[in-house]
């Protein structure tokens, strides 16, 4: 049967536009639907705009520490409608951006709703095409607890575009989200409480890390409630929000952030139509060359649940132009090793093993720390300070994790990741000369276990 391409992309976020391009340029036949914006979450609502806002926010703590080196300035004074203003700007940018890296390509795009009719078939606003192969990389969607007043309160997505800088925010989750959303508020001046209904934020991270970053954003003033969650939201005559909490406390507040959370975007897709498995949480399931339970039908990315980051994406959408259309460069993506960032201020950055990964998997460990206050503070009042730490197999040598808390803490662990990923022993890192004076060679300076 002769299809309409070789290929058709449902989604043009991170991993469709990675793996439709590059397909392209293996000699497929590509199209590529989308019916949002080009370049998905992370361009648009996601990682991109909230670094914007992190880079933002972080400026309140820039005009106060430079006075510590004698610079005088006037009040600084802050502008939301600005900063979103911007935004906007350089997101319209990338979508640009994505729409040539398509076009230029030799992808057909098609904006507008793709519905699967069968397992060859899609149609996009009443038109049909045929393809050998669909790819499903539709992304994930935020969502709010079914809670009386649920309507009164914003997810992720509207946070980029409100019209104005609330006076109090009450910010709902403890993963990455909620804790990158609470700095952006807190550091632009908005009266901001965290709410998590655990003991401590960022499960999953090493234990030093998240009581760390505790102990740092309870210094920059943030009101951080644990084991708290909210039963209902009422609104205000005044517009005001009242959260009442489930311990029967009633919270006062201008805007209730809820991070905790987010969906397989599925909807109106036309699963129905073919037979595609889900697992328990709703997510797609593939196998380990991303196919689905209907052979020509794969799905990447924030749909099938495995590691929800952009550069995982990417990774998984290479991987599937490889697989259809170049297989003697095939290789399968390793989710072992994989580093990432929280954009809280201050700062987290990890790679490899926790501490209590480590033990559970058996290892013998021997753990180095390092506390400090960095160089640039020193002519400053600010009290913050930043963590290191290694995570050693003791009998191997072999480091088996790093983990961050500080400025730039991205920037130094992804170079970091290199030498994890190659194997690295604690010898490898005492040997390599650091450079002077940097908080990153701290790295290769740590001599004396904190923990065995």
């Amino acid at each position: 049967m002769a299809f309409d391409f070789d290929l058709f992309v449902i989604g043009a976020g991170s991993g469709g536009v990675r793996a439709a391009r590059f397909s392209a340029g293996f000699g497929a036949r590509v199209a590529v639907a989308e019916s949002r914006y080009l370049g998905g979450t992370c361009v648009n609502v996601g990682c991109v705009p909230k670094k914007l806002l992190v880079y933002g926010a972080h400026y309140a703590e820039d005009f106060e520490q430079a006075r510590g080196y004698g610079w005088s300035t006037g009040e600084p004074v802050f502008d939301w409608p600005s900063l979103i203003a911007n935004k906007n700007r350089e997101i319209q940018r990338l979508n640009g951006i994505y729409r040539n890296l398509l076009l230029d390509n030799g992808v057909t795009l098609l904006e507008g709703h793709a519905h699967l009719c069968d397992a060859h078939t899609v149609e996009v606003d009443g038109q049909r095409y045929s393809a050998a192969n669909i790819l499903i990389a539709t992304g994930g969607w935020p969502q709010i607890p079914d809670i009386p007043g649920r309507e009164h309160a914003i997810d992720s997505n509207d946070a980029f575009y409100l019209p104005e800088l609330p006076k109090r925010v009450l910010v709902v989750g403890g993963g990455y989200i909620a804790v990158e959303f609470a700095s952006i508020f807190n550091g632009l001046g908005a009266s901001t409480s965290l709410l998590y209904r655990r003991d401590l934020f960022l499960r999953g991270f090493d234990k030093a890390v998240r009581v760390h970053l505790r102990d740092e954003l309870l210094k920059k003033g943030m009101d951080l409630q644990f084991n708290a969650d909210i039963a209902r939201i009422d609104k205000r005559p005044d517009g005001s929000l009242a959260a009442t909490l489930k311990d029967g406390r009633v919270l006062e507040t201008d805007c209730v952030f809820y991070a905790t959370g987010r969906r397989p975007m599925l909807d109106n897709l036309g699963l129905e139509n073919l037979d595609i498995r889900l697992d328990e949480r709703g997510f797609i399931q593939v196998d380990e060359a991303y196919r689905t339970s209907e052979p020509s039908v794969f799905a990447i990315g924030d749909v099938i649940g495995r590691v929800q980051l952009t550069p995982v994406a990417l990774a998984e959408g290479m991987a599937v132009a490889r697989h259809l259309f170049k297989p003697e460069e095939y290789r399968p993506v390793d989710y072992q090793t994989i580093p990432t960032a929280v954009f809280s201020l201050p700062n987290i950055a990890t790679v490899g093993m926790t501490e209590e990964q480590a033990r559970e998997a058996g290892h013998k460990v021997t753990v180095y720390e390092s506390r400090f206050r960095p160089m640039k503070l020193t002519l400053t009042d600010s009290l913050e300070r930043t963590l290191m730490k290694l995570v050693v197999d003791a009998e191997s040598d072999r480091v088996l994790g790093c983990h961050m808390v500080g400025p730039e803490a991205g920037e130094i662990i992804q170079g970091l990741a290199v030498a994890l990923k190659a194997g690295a022993t604690k010898r490898v890192f005492d040997d390599t000369i650091g450079i002077h004076p940097t908080a990153a060679e701290e790295f290769v300076t740590m001599r004396i276990p904190t923990a065995i």
